[in-house]
Order: structure tokens, then C-alpha cells, then sequence
């Protein structure tokens, strides 16, 4: 099996850079839905051009790479130990790589692996079949989407829609909830893997893989390929939109599995997967681990790109921002307008707002833009550079960031999805704003960091670090200003009144 570890690191490596084509349709195709010039559309536009990038560098797509999950079919007397091993070390080898963010963090101490590789890390399903060949299929899913998955237990009452009872109406008020309640945390236009039925753990993993079909499927069942179908063509009326800035498609996929169930139970299990949908396969020969065949990809075939000109034209109208920021130009500054940061930046995520309550800052952040991202970053020759750099979702700072606002003077927060009524609260009076960058562009924000300047708090593994960068020309839009204007609520209200329409079959 000399070939086997080397098989695993171009599968991970393949996963977390390049779409697979039906993804790429399915996206190209939300981009024929969108209106023009609208905000959904620039945001699908940084998505088109991002993709391009991750293929062009070799580069993750998304910085948050996931939970790293695997499902492995083996011919009878090949041990599934040994295949164990070579996932590992292929892991650890991808994550050495830079093709992998280290993800794995112990859930008592925090303490950061550095390798991806701890008690339940990576994720490893095995099963033995007939055939005489090795199958390896592997999900990347990040921790936005991952948080967006959501589990109803029926009979309910669902905001909006109301009553939800045991039977396929119940079940599409629920897929239509959760399409809702994803809002642009979950990077949309995003997917759906449900199932229907079983118990509450082993729905979750029908969920999940539902989502190893590819979108353009039917699926066999054809009561279940009527739900499929009618759940797209009404989510896709809600108005959610590309990164929940309101737009024409929020959905891409809807994958339903029905499974029996107890009948003091009756779950809807869903898998919400965002527009970055990573997962891909490979066969192996069974004697020396060498690839026989791809999953999901045909190798030999040309990569079109999805972008035909700029990913993300400049107008002109742009404002420039460069930190240290002025409660005057903040002021300005009103929903819906699109900045560009020049100068510099300091990263902060979940363990950095946690450290912030008990301690000072290890820099100074009066005026300072604070950006919400785990990057994915190499040290070579005892110089970092910046391999994927998005944001991540907002909201898990919300019972911090007005307090962190307050203390310290930041001027400016970046992220994904938006941000709460506390922070909304203190962005009015401190003289602050929210700006939302576009989910899973990781390789087109990588292009505007020039430098890494520093790194700060490093204690905390390299997603959680506080790291000083100077960027050029960093895009994103206005979407809660300090006049008490919040898109992200705008849109909830409004595509909640058309969830409510949608109440009665």
C-alpha cells in the first residue's frame, strides 16, 4: 500500500481547493438567477472570482476547512487499521501543507492540536462491501454551516408556519424553517441534507450523507423528489439571498433520506451545507493504494472558470477606510455602502473576545479595525504568510463584541451574518460600524493582505491568534451602521413575512 498516504493527501488536497462540477453549476446558475448590481450579485461575483483563485493556488477555498470526514468502503481482509493510519498521517500531511486550517481543538483545555489529528479527529466511517477496490469519500463542512444544522422533533409549532405535524407538509415547513433560520450565517445559497425519521443521533448522520449526492440527482423516491423539488422552487422565494444580503436564490440543493423510526418519535434531521460545498472521492487499488479513479470529478477534464472579467469591478463610489478610524468618518458611513480597508487590521475570533474580557489588549485597538477570521497561515523561513483568509460568523461574539467595542475604542468590526440588538446598541453609541465580508472568500481576501506584520496571543493555536496584518483594498459592505440600521434585521423581517406566506400547503 506504498501508494495509499499520497492517494489521501491529493484527495484532501483536491476537497478543500476545487469544487466538484455540479457544485460549480449549481452556483453558476445562481448567478444567472441574480438580479444585477445588486448586493446578492457583488457578493456572488467575489464567490465566482474566489473559486477561480482557490483552483489557480492550490489554495483552501474556505479558511475554515471543517471537521475533516470520512466515509470508507473496503474489500473483505483489507485492514481498516492500516487505512486508519495512512488518513491520519495524510491529514497531518495536508494540515503541514497549508491545505488543511488546524481545527482540532481539545474541548476542555482549548489547547489546539496543531495537526488536526485528537480524540475524534478526523471523523472515520467504515464499512465493508463486495467490490474489490478501496472507496474513500470526504466531507469538508465548516464550523458556520455546521453550527446552521438543526433537528425538529414533530409534532411542533414552528415560528411563522405554525403547526407541523407528522407527515411530508410537517416535514417541508421544517426544510423551509431551516433554509430561514440560516440566514447569511450559513453562507448562503447553501444546501440540505435531511432525514426523515430514525433517532436523534442517526439522523444526523443520514443528514450528512445525503449530502455525498450530487445536486443535480433525482431521487428515487418520487413522493421524496416532489418535496426535493417544491422545497428548492419555495426557498428560493424567501429572499434570504447570497450571504443573507436578500436576493433570488438561497437554495441550491435539498437531499432527502427517509428512515423508520420509533412511534414515540418522529425527527427532521437537517445537514446545512454553505456555498463552499467540499466533498469529493476517490477509488484505490486494494493491493498498493494508488488512485483508480475519481468521485464527483473527472481529472482529465478542463476547469472552466466561473469569472470572465474582475470578480468585484470598482465604481468608484467605494469609500476607503484606513485605520486607525475617526468616529467622524465611522459616522458617515450608512447600510448598504461598500469600503475598501487599506492599512492595517488585527484578526480576533472566539478566544480572543473571551481573553478581552478579563485582560487588556496586547495591542492598541482605539480606532482599529477587528476583523472575525481564523486564517489558514504557513511559517517558512521564520516569515508567515497568509494561505486563507475569510471571515467567520459574527453572531458567537454577540455577548462580547459591545463590550469590547466600549473598552478599547474599535472602530470597525468584520465578519459574516451580522451581529445582535447588544451590538447593534453599542455600534450607535460608541460611534462604530459592522461590516460584512463575503463567507468563504478566502483566497480573495488572502490577495489584499499584503504583509503579516504580527501575531499576538499565539498561545491560543493559529485560528484563535491575534494576528496584525496590512491589507489593500479589503472589500466589504455596510450592513449595521451607528445610526441603529441593521441589513441582517431588515432581511429577517422581511423574509419572515414570506415564510409566513408560505404557511399552508
Amino acid at each position: 500500500m506504498h501508494f495509499l498516504q499520497n492517494s489521501l493527501v491529493e484527495l484532501i488536497t483536491q476537497t478543500a481547493t476545487n469544487l466538484p462540477p455540479d457544485v460549480r453549476a449549481a452556483m453558476a446558475n445562481a448567478g444567472v438567477n441574480e438580479k444585477p448590481s445588486t448586493q446578492a450579485s457583488q457578493a456572488l461575483n467575489i464567490i465566482f472570482s474566489n473559486i477561480d483563485m482557490a483552483v489557480e493556488d492550490e489554495g483552501p477555498i474556505c479558511q475554515d476547512t471543517g471537521m475533516p470526514t470520512f466515509y470508507v468502503h473496503t474489500p473483505v481482509g483489507v485492514s481498516q487499521i492500516e487505512i486508519g493510519k495512512a488518513i491520519r498521517a495524510a491529514v497531518a500531511e495536508a494540515t503541514r501543507r497549508g491545505k488543511l486550517r488546524p481545527n482540532s481543538v481539545d474541548s476542555i483545555t482549548g489547547a489546539n492540536s496543531g495537526d488536526n489529528l485528537g480524540p475524534g479527529t478526523p471523523v472515520i466511517h467504515y464499512e465493508q462491501w463486495e467490490e474489490d477496490e478501496i472507496e474513500v469519500k470526504l466531507m469538508l463542512k465548516g464550523g458556520g454551516c455546521e453550527n446552521k444544522n438543526i433537528q425538529y422533533s414533530l409534532p411542533m409549532n414552528l415560528e411563522k408556519l405554525g403547526r407541523a405535524d407528522r407527515n411530508l407538509e410537517g416535514v417541508r415547513k421544517c426544510l423551509l424553517h431551516a433554509v430561514w433560520q440560516a440566514q447569511g450565517q450559513g453562507c448562503a445559497p447553501g444546501a440540505l441534507g435531511v432525514c426523515i425519521g430514525s433517532d436523534r443521533a442517526h439522523g444526523y448522520d443520514v443528514a450528512k450523507e445525503q449530502l455525498f449526492r450530487t445536486l443535480d440527482d433525482v431521487n428515487p423516491d418520487p413522493r421524496l423528489a416532489e418535496l426535493e423539488e417544491r422545497v428548492i422552487k419555495e426557498a428560493n422565494t424567501l429572499g434570504v439571498g447570497a450571504m443573507g444580503f436578500g436576493g433570488n436564490v438561497s437554495l441550491i440543493g435539498c437531499k432527502i433520506a427517509a428512515a423508520n423510526r420509533l412511534p414515540a418519535s418522529f425527527f427532521v434531521s437537517v445537514a446545512y451545507e454553505c456555498w463552499a460545498f467540499r466533498r469529493l472521492g476517490i477509488r484505490m487499488d486494494a493491493k498498493d493504494g494508488a488512485i483508480t479513479k475519481w468521485l464527483y470529478r473527472d481529472p482529465s477534464r478542463a476547469i472552466e472558470k466561473m469569472t470572465q472579467g474582475e470578480g468585484f469591478p470598482l465604481t468608484g463610489r467605494e469609500v476607503v477606510l484606513t485605520a486607525p478610524l475617526t468616529e467622524e468618518k465611522v459616522r458617515s458611513l450608512k447600510v448598504g455602502d461598500i469600503v475598501l480597508i487599506r492599512g492595517e487590521l488585527y484578526t480576533g475570533r472566539d478566544a480572543v473576545h473571551a481573553h478581552l474580557m478579563k485582560n487588556p489588549p496586547p495591542v492598541d485597538l482605539n480606532g482599529a479595525v477587528l476583523y472575525h477570521c481564523g486564517p489558514v497561515m504557513l511559517q517558512e523561513a521564520g516569515k508567515w504568510t497568509v494561505k486563507a483568509a475569510g471571515p467567520t460568523t459574527s453572531i458567537r461574539e454577540e455577548p462580547y463584541q459591545a463590550d469590547v467595542i466600549g473598552r478599547y475604542g474599535v472602530k470597525a468590526v468584520i465578519g459574516k451574518g451580522g451581529m445582535g440588538p447588544k451590538t447593534l446598541a453599542a455600534l450607535k453609541e460608541h460611534g462604530a460600524v459592522y461590516l460584512n465580508g463575503i463567507g468563504g472568500a478566502a483566497q480573495y481576501y488572502a490577495r489584499t493582505v499584503q504583509e503579516v506584520l504580527d501575531v499576538n496571543l499565539i498561545e491560543f493555536g493559529i485560528p484563535e491568534a491575534m494576528w496584525h496584518l496590512r491589507v489593500h483594498n479589503f472589500p466589504a459592505i455596510v450592513t449595521m451602521d451607528s445610526h441603529g440600521n441593521s441589513l441582517h434585521a431588515d432581511i429577517e423581517k422581511e423574509t419572515g413575512a414570506k415564510l409566513e406566506q408560505l404557511r399552508q400547503a
